[in-house]
């Protein structure tokens, strides 16, 4: 457990390998360094940190996401809330397709989000929760065989949908308004099936839902190695999973995990809104960066409310 800068913020674990909440802390305040440090820690150690009851607005929200990175624009390709650029606006079943998906944050791009913040402000009275994988636990436990090829491969992203992999729910208007946005620009990079991570060390796992087919490999015989990593990482024990109530806040380093949002809530509203932070370049176990394909996700890592000439 994290020892606290401040005898009042208590750091404590809610699942075995992954996922801790922070109590005691009012994100919305000027934090001190300590308390900033402090929730620096525990977010490399536990992966995922949560905060019960926060009362940001969109201002605050991308205040306490400066503490601890630069804030990306919202998407590569979808539109960002009106009057916030950095805040991406998730309305379910509203005006955005369903994330119930395994995946880490924006891998289609070749510098992939350092880590998200998300905070909810509608949530549904039952259904509705996330849950988080840890990547690098995963990558540990694999068997040796199977961390020897890891190593060694290397795995193409995109943001273009498996149309084989579509179910009804994919084909309603909201849907198909979405995917059509999602996918304006044509994004593909080609990432590590390992990285290492640029402040612990670690060796995680580049997979997801972005993931197509491993380099120089058909899909068709990719699938089947790729369901078999995936099985590793969303083991039952390497997970988390967050009950939601308005005012929370999920803070989760997008370099060492995945997510999924459980889409077993119906017609009901559920709004969340998501600020990322500037990554950088996946680098394998050898030293060799990600490479882009397609798509130039130079804008996407501008800070556009702060340029960095007016810094």
């Amino acid at each position: 457990m994290t020892a606290p800068a401040h005898p009042t913020v208590d750091v404590v674990k809610i699942a075995g390998n992954i996922g801790a909440e922070i109590s005691g802390v009012d994100l919305a305040a000027d934090l001190d360094d300590g308390t900033v440090s402090l929730i620096r820690g525990a977010l490399l150690e536990h992966k995922v940190v949560f905060f019960r009851g926060q009362d940001l607005d969109t201002a605050s929200h991308e205040r306490f996401a400066r503490r601890f990175g630069t804030p990306t624009v919202a998407h590569p390709t979808v539109p960002a809330l009106d009057g916030a650029p950095a805040v991406l606006d998730l309305d379910y079943g509203r005006t955005t397709s369903r994330a119930n998906h395994w995946h880490t944050d924006v891998t289609f791009v070749q510098r992939p989000p350092l880590g998200s913040i998300l905070r909810a402000v509608t949530i549904p009275p039952y259904g509705g929760d996330t849950v988080w994988a840890n990547t690098a636990a995963a990558y540990t436990d694999l068997p040796a065989e199977l961390r020897e090829l890891a190593n060694r491969l290397w795995v193409v992203h995109s943001n273009q949908y498996d149309y084989a992999a579509y179910k009804p729910s994919d084909d309603d208007e909201a849907a198909r308004r979405h995917r059509q946005v999602f996918t304006s620009i044509d994004f593909e990079t080609e990432h590590p099936v390992v990285r290492v991570h640029p402040e612990t060390g670690e060796r995680a796992l580049v997979l997801g839902g972005f993931a197509g087919r491993f380099v120089g490999w058909t899909a068709e015989d990719s699938r089947e190695l790729l369901r078999l990593f995936q099985t590793h990482i969303t083991a039952l024990e390497n997970t988390v999973r967050w009950r939601w109530a308005p005012g929370d806040v999920a803070f989760w380093d997008n370099r060492a995990t995945q997510h999924y949002a459980v889409a077993d809530y119906g017609t009901l509203p559920r709004r969340v809104q998501r600020i990322t932070l500037a990554g950088d370049v996946p680098v394998s176990v050898d030293g060799s960066p990600s490479r882009a394909v397609s798509g130039d996700d130079t804008a996407y890592n501008t800070d556009l409310v702060h340029p960095a000439d007016e810094r």
